[in-house]
This record gives structure tokens, C-alpha cells and sequence, in this order.
């Protein structure tokens, strides 16, 4: 199951993790972002151990947006040693996700 991240624990299960993370920014009203949450499941269970997978509610979290200036959504961050390493927007296909998730790792 993806995790939760919030402005809360964004620090230590991000920003401290020495795994590659994988942001969901995501709204319930957000079509797209519903999209999409099938295929973020199914990468937190594929890279379960190795990756760290998870969504942020961005109506619920204003801090952790703000600071990485999402404008739209959905938007995926991909962040590795507290660094952003790859950002994709709008909803695509799995294998857009598998192949950046393999480019970090």
C-alpha cells in the first residue's frame, strides 16, 4: 500500500530516507489524480523494500507543495538524498513511472 506523506512527516520519511521516494501530489477532486492512483498502488507493492512510494494530499498539505512549487496536479516527485532527481506531471502511462523509477534506483 503507498504511504501517506504529509507535511508532518515529510522530513523523516522523505527527506531523510536514503531510499529513492516516489511523490504522489494528489486531490480527491483531481480526475487525473485518480487516474493514476491504481498505478502508484501498484508501485508501492513492486518496489516494496527498495523504493519508497507514496501521495500527498494537497488540500490537506499546503507546507510541502509550497515549498516545491506544485502548481498542478497530478504531479510526481521523485527524491533521493532530500534532493528533487525527476518530476513528471499530468497523468501517464506506468512505464513512465517504471522507467524513471529504474533511471534512480
Amino acid at each position: 500500500m503507498a504511504k501517506e506523506f504529509t507535511d508532518a512527516n515529510f522530513q523523516s520519511d522523505v527527506l531523510s530516507s536514503d531510499k529513492l521516494t516516489v511523490i504522489d501530489f494528489w486531490a480527491e477532486w483531481c480526475g487525473p489524480c485518480r487516474a493514476i492512483g491504481p498505478v502508484i498502488e501498484d508501485l508501492s507493492k513492486e518496489y516494496e523494500g527498495s523504493v519508497n512510494v507514496g501521495k500527498l494530499n494537497v488540500d490537506n498539505n499546503s507546507n510541502v507543495p509550497s515549498q516545491y512549487g506544485i502548481t498542478s496536479i497530478p504531479a510526481i516527485l521523485f527524491i533521493k538524498n532530500g534532493q528533487v532527481v525527476d518530476k513528471l506531471v499530468g497523468a501517464q502511462p506506468k512505464a513512465n513511472f517504471v522507467k524513471k523509477i529504474e533511471s534512480h534506483i
